[in-house]
């Protein structure tokens, strides 16, 4: 296990993503994994003496938000381009390749954002079996303007010469376009090649393998240690308990804190599942007056979110104490929670209640998080390997702080219970229709905003509830999902006449980004 308590991927190939602050920086790995190969996301400060003790079959340099003639730029070892593993820069990663090598970059007379076409050059290993011109994702105002000694331009387009350099008998590839989007055309096809071909990784990297080498690692870590699992009935947390119960079995006690802001009836639906499907050690508190009572007056979303984070653990370790000692606390934190929360050069979206909202004396050892670098898909390929029930792993994402973050300005027991009334038949209307599977998210959200209506021949002065349905692969980026207006108007209809205290309903169609899948 690594300082943070999670298992490591110790005798596996693998490929590293040093990470320079860029948005797409998770998607690389996020592609990389689709193609079966384990990889790590280290900071780029990370040594080279380090990287090359990894004995990673690859690196691959993510893009940036910096400028690398700016003096303060964020710069690699420059030891690794020495170290005999194959390197592919992207974007920033390609200028800062270039520039450390002996060439020069400067600031491009035309700027590129969005699909560009680029022609590639014959003899490219790395673009073996693409057409000569494809379309490509480009994102930079730099430019390689010279290359260095040794390499050769293998790409270019109609404002950038080198949209591609290469030193092949160093093994140093470089591309000034995203490959990891999905705008990039052949994008798959040419981090394949540079996995495959160039590394010579085989692809070995299955859920299967990942549940069994994570089992290995907890068990040998934990031994005999007692473990306390934050159990929100959420699909992660639940994954994650049941991944940490098989390596360690009843040195682990699940503890559920009912914060009250959990969906219409889903306190009483996780302790069933837990308590009758699976032989854990689940205790189940309920915490409900307290959380809002902490919660009372405060409208801020960051201060909400801290407030839930350092509640539940304060729950946790007064639960932790009527058992006894306890070593570890484990939680389902996931790849998307940590990106938000800010890490190395990444902007800080929103704090995570159990990343950012993390209070610093948790009064336990360490922390168990197995999931921290999976994908909200990978989590549950996880979790239907693990044998959990279909409903349970299909559950719908539900954040840490519950519905208190669905709750614009401050939460109160009137407006929960208005919410999840609201939420309740939203979801039923989904799977009504038959869309539970087809929409990634889907979830209503109570506004801060009250608006004048009527209801038969009297005046109503009520609450706003917005629905948002979002479609996406990773929870990085989303799309609003595309429902008939038959179905919206149906679930209006009923919220509207069986929900009190609500006369307006509305639909987000907004993507992400711009916007965040939840709205605090």
């Amino acid at each position: 296990m690594d300082k943070e308590g999670n298992a490591c991927m110790k005798n596996r190939e693998a490929v590293l993503i040093l990470d320079f602050g860029g948005q797409y920086s998770r998607l690389i790995a996020r592609r990389v994994r689709d193609l079966n190969v384990y990889c790590e996301i280290r900071p780029y400060r990370t040594d080279a003496g380090k990287i090359a003790a990894g004995e990673y079959r690859g690196i691959l340099l993510s893009g940036g938000p910096s400028s690398v003639c700016a003096e303060d730029a964020p710069r690699c070892d420059a030891r690794i381009f020495s170290l005999g593993i194959p390197v592919l820069g992207i974007c920033y990663g390609a200028q800062l390749m270039a520039q450390t090598l002996g060439g020069a970059v400067a600031g491009s007379p035309r700027r590129e954002y969005g699909k560009t076409s680029v022609s590639f050059a014959s003899g490219s290993e790395l673009f073996a079996g693409l057409p000569e011109k494809s379309d490509c994702w480009m994102s930079h105002t730099d430019r390689i303007a010279s290359l260095p000694e040794g390499f050769r331009a293998t790409a270019s387009s109609a404002s950038c010469p080198v949209a591609a350099m290469e030193d092949g008998r160093r093994r140093l590839y470089a591309v000034q376009f995203h490959p990891e989007v999905e705008h990039t055309r052949h994008g798959t096809e040419i981090l394949r090649n540079f996995l495959f071909q160039i590394c010579g990784c085989t692809g070995d990297w299955k859920m299967e393998s990942f549940i069994a080498t994570t089992v290995a690692g907890l068990k040998q870590s934990i031994g005999e240690k007692k473990v306390v699992c934050a159990l929100s009935g959420g699909v992660d947390s639940s994954v994650a308990a049941v991944l940490v119960h098989r390596a360690v079995g009843k040195n682990l006690t699940c503890i559920f804190v009912d914060h009250g802001l959990l969906r219409k009836g889903e306190g009483d639906e996780v302790e069933r599942v837990f308590r009758h499907r699976f032989d854990i050690n689940l205790i189940r508190v309920n915490a409900r007056d307290r959380f809002l009572s902490r919660l009372a007056g405060v409208t801020d979303p960051e201060r909400k979110r801290k407030i839930i984070g350092e509640e539940f653990i304060r729950v946790f370790e007064e639960e932790a104490r009527k058992i006894g000692k306890v070593d570890y606390l484990c939680q389902g934190t996931i790849y998307p929670d940590v990106v938000e929360s800010g890490t190395g050069n990444a902007a800080v979206i929103k704090s995570h209640h159990n990343v950012g909202g993390l209070p610093k004396d948790i009064g336990f050892t360490g922390l168990i998080e197995p999931l921290r670098y999976l994908f909200k898909d990978e989590v549950r390929k996880v979790g239907t390997q693990l044998g959990m029930p279909e409903s349970l792993v299909w559950r719908q994402p539900f954040p840490g702080p519950g519905l208190a973050i669905r709750i614009l300005g401050e939460v109160t027991g009137e407006k929960l219970g208005i919410l999840q009334d609201a939420d309740a038949v939203f979801r039923e209307e989904i799977a009504r229709a038959g869309l539970g599977r087809k929409i990634s998210q889907y979830f209503a959200v109570l506004t801060n905003i009250r608006s004048v209506g009527v209801m038969g021949d009297d005046r109503t002065y009520d609450h706003t509830v917005a629905l948002r349905a979002v479609t996406t692969s990773d929870f990085m980026t989303a799309d609003w999902a595309r429902l008939s207006p038959d179905l919206l108007s149906r679930i209006s209809d009923r919220i509207v006449n069986e929900v009190p205290h609500v006369n307006r309903v509305v639909y987000d169609i907004t993507s992400k980004p711009p916007a965040t899948i939840e709205y605090e």
